[in-house]
């Protein structure tokens, strides 16, 4: 009855089935770790914002060392003037409702006491009218600050975000102690502060970021099951379109042969 599966088409379906269960497997635990991921980033995000401040340079100790992933978005401080010759913008950066263009504006700070200098992202600003000018800014305050902001690690060329040359004077694409330290030749710190508050308070700076968002676990475990689901439709799909077609087989047997014929007495 069910011959027909040896047949070329239903092999290459067999086939085709048999690669597509492993495959979507594999998706739906690629799925899964991306959601352990983004949940192991907002519990980090959590327990960092929660900690008290500590000073900037406890924690970033020397000139190009990198942040630890488990300090990212700790609370710091920090105390000093700021450098406003070295200051830059960073493009292609959105102010806090995600749906304005702009730019952050990257200020050193040299730290009291010769602790060395650190990159503050002061904030977002809108752009100009025009790319290739120099954004209006808020000047830095001038004269001695302390500063609370959140340690980050230096930005990296990804998919979003690309390092780029031939760009407007002071205007980058990513935030780099490696790189600001070849422009400016001053031994930044590694990591950057974002600015959280200036004390004294300013009479006009750019817009502050807001807290990173640690409550949304995205989609990634739904897709997971998804895949799961899908992985287990596979087989079910091949018997259930294996008996329709051996039905439709038994059929058109039975329509082959013609009605019975009553032989008279």
């Amino acid at each position: 009855m069910y011959r027909f599966l040896l047949s070329r088409r239903w092999l290459i379906a067999l086939l085709i089935a048999l690669l597509l269960i492993p495959t979507t497997i594999r998706l739906g635990f690629w799925q899964l770790h991306r959601h352990e991921a983004r949940v192991d980033r907002n519990e980090l995000v959590a327990r960092s914002l929660a900690a008290e401040p500590v000073p900037y340079d406890t924690l970033s100790a020397a000139p190009g060392s990198a942040v630890p992933k488990d300090l990212t978005w700790r609370p710091v401080t920090a105390t000093g003037q700021y450098d406003p010759a070295h200051e830059f913008v960073v493009r292609k950066r959105t102010d806090s409702s995600g749906d304005k263009i702009g730019y952050f504006v990257v200020t050193p700070l040299v730290l009291a006491d010769g602790g060395g200098t650190v990159l503050v992202n002061r904030g977002w600003v809108p752009s100009g009218t025009s790319a290739a000018d120099y954004p209006a800014v808020p000047a830095a305050p001038a004269g001695q600050v302390t500063l609370t902001g959140r340690l980050r690690a230096d930005e990296t060329a990804t998919g979003s975000l690309k390092d780029r040359a031939g760009l407007p004077d002071r205007q980058f694409n990513l935030i780099s102690t490696a790189q600001q330290t070849k422009e400016s030749g001053a031994a930044l710190l590694g990591g950057y502060l974002e600015l959280t508050a200036t004390e004294p308070a300013p009479a006009d700076q750019p817009e502050l970021l807001p807290e990173p968002n640690h409550s949304d676990i995205g989609p990634h475990m739904a897709y997971a099951i998804q895949w799961w689901l899908f992985t287990a439709m596979i087989p079910v799909g091949f018997v259930v379109m294996a008996r329709r077609e051996a039905k439709d087989r038994r059929q058109e047997a039975a329509g082959a042969e013609g009605p019975a014929v009553a032989v008279p007495a």
